[in-house]
């Protein structure tokens, strides 16, 4: 069994467990200005299935193309659902989950989905993996989202970026809720892959899950358990690890998906710190750095 990961830029990713072809997420087409990932939804030509990890527009934007063209069946929350079929996409090729379901994908593969957590967008970011943020905990949903503080918005000197961010924004499916964000473990004969695409958990959830890999969101303040991380991006990784102690993981979310509001931390130079906290916490981890569209092989 030959098992193969690309990445096509922020969270998304495209798995394929030898004729079995898994998209996790669907954001490819990004904004003129983010590098470019060597594909477009609309030349995706062959997919399975496509699971989005949660309703925001750098999620599940992407996912109305890919699975009207391929008759790629969908995974993800009533949310993603409602998107979908709004987007003109069958109710039978959407599979509802919210954290608990086991689906059987073809003969020797299965998913199951666990409920997860977003990263806490109403709190002040922490977009630098080094970088360590304190407080904002304890706070109830009335005080997180009462303060203008906490909703920043995208801006730029450069008229052209703005008004290429905006037609963007305008042409992208998606919704101002998550659905409630979701995880994944794929099971294949040669081993497990976990995969979300928001830098939150359940501890309590995942800390069971061994899977052989695992694809962890590097963005963002982080959610643990309900409240924000009292610490940096590199130590949710460390956390992350720690729990679920993978054979190897990778990192997704950290490219500059949307300049000039994002910045890239996948250069060795950003993830250096990262690789200083694994090993101390984890050291048999081995933490992969992959550019886009590499065909990595998993589980050999």
């Amino acid at each position: 069994m030959t098992v193969t990961l690309d990445w096509l830029g922020c969270a998304t990713f495209r798995l394929t467990v030898d004729d079995l072809v898994i998209f996790l997420d669907a954001y490819i087409d990004r904004v003129p200005s983010a590098p470019p990932v060597g594909i477009a939804a609309a030349e995706v030509d062959r997919a399975d299935y496509v699971f989005i990890g949660h309703s925001h527009f750098d999620h599940i934007a992407g996912a109305e193309i890919i699975a009207a063209n391929t008759g790629a069946k969908v995974i993800g929350s009533n949310e993603t659902a409602r998107v979908l079929i709004e987007s003109g996409i069958p109710n039978d090729q959407l599979l509802r989950a919210q954290g608990g379901e086991h689906f059987r994908l073809s003969d020797d593969v299965t998913v199951r989905v666990y409920p997860s957590l977003h990263s806490c967008i109403w709190s002040t970011a922490s977009s630098i993996p080094k970088e360590v943020v304190l407080g904002d905990y304890g706070l109830t949903e009335d005080q997180r989202w009462s303060s203008p503080r906490v909703r920043p918005q995208p801006s730029s000197d450069d008229p052209q970026e703005v008004r290429e961010m905006a037609e963007h924004l305008n042409s992208c499916i998606g919704s101002s809720d998550t659905g409630g964000a979701l995880a994944y473990v794929i099971e294949t004969p040669q081993g497990s892959i976990f995969y979300h695409d928001t830098s939150g958990c359940w501890t309590r959830v995942i800390s069971d899950l061994r899977p052989d890999v695992a694809i962890v969101a590097m963005a963002g303040r982080p959610n643990i358990d309900g409240e924000p991380i009292q610490g940096s991006l590199t130590q949710f990784v460390g956390r992350m690890a720690s729990t679920l102690r993978p054979k190897q993981m990778y990192l997704g979310h950290h490219d500059d998906w949307m300049p000039p509001s994002t910045r890239d931390m996948s250069s060795e130079e950003a993830l250096a710190p990262v690789r200083v906290e694994l090993a101390r916490v984890e050291p048999r981890v081995s933490l992969v750095s992959v550019g886009y569209m590499e065909g990595t092989r998993l589980l050999e």
